[in-house]
């Protein structure tokens, strides 16, 4: 199974403490790597001949909720040469401030798809991915104020004075 394979290869190339957690039990299982070693993990899966990484098919920001205070990303990984898959997630607390946005590194270097994918994350969740090359709003206008998934988003009454019917 590749899942126990990453695993291992993983612990054996950063130690121990690059997985937090692991999510086996799931349709698609997740491994919950290290926030700070997100971008380290991806090339190193990338590259590595026995898992041959070399598709980013999605990207997504979480809000996890007002009650838990944190925030994530999930990585979907695939390999086209080899045909299997892999869920990778970050995640960390956040007090949920506008001045105060999530971060976490930046994977664009190692996947170009990410760009688009962060980009997105951030304008609506409200994600920033530390080195990224262009991070700006993707969706919105640029001077949309707050970040509609997030859980505790109120929808504003007008735009530039045009009212907003829900």
């Amino acid at each position: 199974m590749i899942f126990e394979e990453v695993k291992q290869l993983l612990i054996s190339k950063f130690g121990e403490e690059v997985i937090l957690a692991e999510e086996a039990a799931q349709k698609q299982p997740a491994l919950i790597i290290k926030a700070d070693l997100i971008a380290d993990v991806c090339l190193f899966l990338r590259d590595c001949p026995e898992t041959w990484f070399d598709f980013l098919s999605c990207l997504t920001g979480v809000d996890y909720g007002v009650e838990q205070q944190k925030f994530g990303v999930i990585y979907h990984l695939s390999s086209i040469i080899k045909n299997h898959t892999l869920v990778l997630k970050v995640v960390q607390e956040n007090d949920r401030a506008t001045d105060n946005l999530p971060s976490f590194k930046s994977i664009s270097a190692v996947y170009k798809a990410a760009e688009w994918h962060e980009r997105e994350a951030f304008d609506l969740v409200g994600i920033f991915f530390e080195n990224h090359p262009d991070l700006r709003r993707i969706l919105l206008p640029d001077d949309w104020e707050g970040f509609p998934l997030r859980k505790d988003y109120q929808n504003a009454e007008s735009y530039r004075n045009i009212k907003i019917e829900l």
